[in-house]
């Protein structure tokens, strides 16, 4: 290689890289300003699991979405429902660090299970659908180490009995 065409890729790489330098520098500043202010925490996230007909299950969590501006008041707790059916329990867990039992709230409505909780400025909120069938009186709830557990029994399914229908 030549001289010439050391320096020339020296400068075609300084001035690939200047952008990236600047920004930099303007970070530095502004980690460094007293009028800087922060906000958050902003997280999302979601687990893939396989549902009872074998497609695939998504569910979000967090409180941003991709594309939409984060939620500045309610945080969406990381929910997992578990099904056993051996027990015939479903389970309900949600994960909500930072409060205290006394700050849950759990209203079970039909097929929709609501929680709120509040403790200072940790805010949560969920929603959570229930496809199966449950005794509402059933349920237990505990609260350790900032998760949320709730059992629910699960109601036996009316099987058909059938009819024998004669021909006449």
């Amino acid at each position: 290689m030549h001289m010439f065409e050391i320096d020339e890729f020296d400068d075609l790489f300084q001035r690939m890289t200047r952008p990236f330098r600047e920004i930099g520098d303007m970070w530095h500043e502004l980690r460094n300003s007293s009028n800087m202010r922060t906000f958050g925490p902003y997280y999302y996230g979601y687990s893939l699991t396989r549902g009872p007909d074998g497609k695939p299950v998504v569910r979000e969590y967090g409180n941003v979405r991709p594309s939409l501006l984060p939620t500045a008041e309610n945080r969406e707790p990381f929910v997992d429902t578990i099904i056993d059916g051996k027990e015939k329990i479903l389970k309900v867990v949600a994960e909500m660090p930072g409060i205290e039992k006394k700050d849950i709230k759990i209203d079970v409505v039909g097929s929709i299970i609501n929680i709120d909780a509040e403790h200072g400025e940790r805010k949560y909120h969920a929603k959570i659908p229930i496809r199966q069938k449950i005794d509402e009186n059933s349920v237990k709830a505990t609260y350790a180490n900032g998760i949320l557990e709730m059992k629910f029994k699960l109601k036996e399914e009316d099987v058909p009995k059938g009819k024998i229908v004669t021909v006449e």
